[in-house]
């Protein structure tokens, strides 16, 4: 039996490579391509200085633009003299483009200014840095920067808003401040985006930003100014209460319009410098190409007369008073106040006219006429005054003159609350020349006259001779009516007394006008009087008549035959 042979053994070749290297190699590699990507996104790191910190955190703080995260803060340091922070950033390579001159960083915190609020978003995700290119797209940016100093607060307008700026000149800023809106008819179509004091501290230059499309509104002829929001008029139609909007009720606001005569003409350019008007109705005024400088002199008080009130002819304004100074003489003789003021010609004449005469020609044709200045009270509440053209009659002949300034100097007439005064002194200086004592005196002679007259004996024979007549009419008549046939004789004698009684009644009208007058209260009574007798006489006289042509009237009565008279 043969031995087995020995076990031998099986050699083979390795693997050329283990499955194990393969999780490192994988590892490997995915830590080469996040690196390599790390490396290929990462920009350039650029510092950052701001007043202050607040919110920015190492690692966490973020920079964006419109919500993309291009950059994240990396340290945040003191400067050298600890007045400011500095900020390093670290930021992404597509942001590279946009590190220019003109690159503008702030940090966005929440905002709570008058009319404005922002920020909200912060409360919750923390603040961030913002960053914005600074100029238009298509415009030079300049060259790289990789070193910067944020903003304080946003800017106004951002590159990538389309619009135009302007410059809007003003001698009082009011509520105007940085954020204000600017407003076209209630409509906000733009915002300031700078105030501050102009370089000879006179005024104060504002920058407007107008969004397109709105921006071709800006012609030369538009007219800009100060809408604070809540407009009073205290006119003769009542009170006039006006709310723009609560933003520029809050913050102020710029309103502006334009002509439709000034729309024919091209918009105007970027950086187009304007006047900014106190009130809608001085920048309306301003409208007016011609302006044409007077000055009046007055000597009492012109208390209410501010500079911007109304020059009114029949109470349609016409200008506007343009300064209010005092004229002192230390001897007190010749002190009086210079008013100033503008008058737009195109309000009152056509431009043929206008350019008919010189305005001294037409001055001096109109103050001929009688025109006069005078102070008017527009308002008895506020106590508010106008300067007022008024044709006067009856006034001495005055002569206007051109003084060397170029304005025309006017005549004035004292009027309003002095004229008013004036007016009752000489009514009161009137009243106290009268004899008011001699007209008491002569009134009490009238009355003791009038009381001796009714009292005394002419007065009392008068009516004695009333009541005797009134008598022996009553007689007459009972006598007819008792006996009509004595009475028929005794028509003649009835008669006879008639007549004396009428001679008597003459006789007393006479001695009632000569004692009373023609219009007295006796006079027309004896007047009264006569006319009855009179009736009473005629009808005696008919009766007589009647029974001599028919005597058998006595007894048969009237039978209604014969003649009637």
């Amino acid at each position: 039996m043969t031995e087995p042979l020995p076990p031998q053994a099986l050699i083979r070749p390795p693997r050329r490579f283990p499955l194990i290297w393969l999780v490192p190699l994988v590892a490997v590699l995915i830590a080469g391509y996040l690196a390599f990507d790390a490396i290929s996104q990462r920009g350039p790191t650029i510092t950052i200085v701001f007043a202050t910190a607040e919110g920015l955190q190492a690692g966490q703080t973020k920079v964006r633009h419109k919500a993309v995260e291009l950059g994240v803060v990396d340290s945040i340091t003191l400067t050298e003299d600890l007045s400011h922070v500095r900020v390093r950033v670290k930021m992404r390579r597509e942001a590279t483009a946009q590190l220019t001159e003109a690159t503008r960083f702030w940090v966005v915190r929440p905002q709570f200014a008058p009319g404005n609020i922002s920020g909200l978003e912060t409360l919750v995700t923390g603040a961030y840095i913002e960053i914005d290119s600074g100029v238009a797209a298509g415009a030079d940016h300049g060259g790289a920067r990789y070193d910067f100093v944020g903003l304080d607060r946003p800017p106004a307008i951002r590159s990538d808003e389309p619009g135009q700026t302007y410059i809007l000149h003003t001698p009082r800023i009011g509520g105007i401040s940085v954020g204000s809106p600017v407003l076209y008819r209630d409509l906000m179509v733009g915002e300031v985006i700078a105030a501050e004091l102009n370089p000879d501290g006179r005024g104060f230059d504002v920058q407007i930003f107008v969004r397109k499309p709105h921006d071709a509104l800006i012609h030369e002829g538009t007219y800009f100014w100060n809408s604070s929001g809540v407009a009073v008029d205290l006119g003769a139609n009542g009170v006039k209460l006006r709310l723009d909007s609560l933003r520029a009720l809050l913050a102020g606001a710029v309103a502006f319009e334009t002509t439709t005569e000034a729309r024919r003409t091209a918009t105007s350019p970027s950086g187009a410098e304007f006047r900014l008007y106190g009130d809608e109705s001085a920048a309306a005024a301003a409208g007016f190409k011609r302006h044409l400088p007077f000055v009046t002199r007055f000597s009492g008080s012109v208390r209410g007369l501010a500079v911007g009130a109304p020059v009114e002819i029949h109470g349609i304004q016409i200008g506007s008073v343009t300064a209010v100074t005092l004229a002192f003489d230390l001897d007190g003789r010749e002190s009086h106040v210079d008013v100033r003021f503008e008058v737009q010609p195109e309000r009152l004449l056509a431009p043929t006219e206008m350019n008919a005469r010189t305005p001294l020609e037409v001055t001096r044709a109109l103050v001929a006429r009688g025109l006069r200045m005078e102070l008017h009270t527009a308002n008895y509440l506020t106590g508010q005054m106008v300067l007022a053209l008024d044709f006067v009659d009856g006034l001495p002949k005055a002569e206007p003159r051109l003084l060397p300034d170029g304005a025309i100097e006017v005549p004035s007439l004292s009027g309003g609350l002095d004229g008013l005064l004036a007016s009752v002194t000489q009514v009161a200086q009137g009243l106290a020349r009268l004899p008011f004592d001699r007209i008491g005196q002569d009134l009490a002679q009238t009355m003791t006259s009038t009381r001796s007259l009714i009292g005394g004996e002419e007065m009392k024979r008068i009516l004695s001779n009333l009541t005797g007549a009134s008598a022996a009419l009553q007689t007459v008549l009972r006598r007819v009516d008792e006996d009509g046939s004595p009475a028929l004789k005794r028509l003649p004698e009835i008669a006879a007394q008639f007549a004396s009684v009428l001679k008597s009644s003459a006789s007393l009208l006479a001695s009632a006008d000569a004692s009373y007058g023609s219009q007295s209260q006796v006079r027309r009574d004896v007047e009264r009087v006569l006319a009855q007798l009179s009736d009473g006489l005629r009808s005696v006289r008919l009766l007589a008549d009647y029974l001599t042509q028919h005597p058998e009237a006595l007894i048969r009565g009237r039978t209604g035959q014969g003649s009637e008279r």
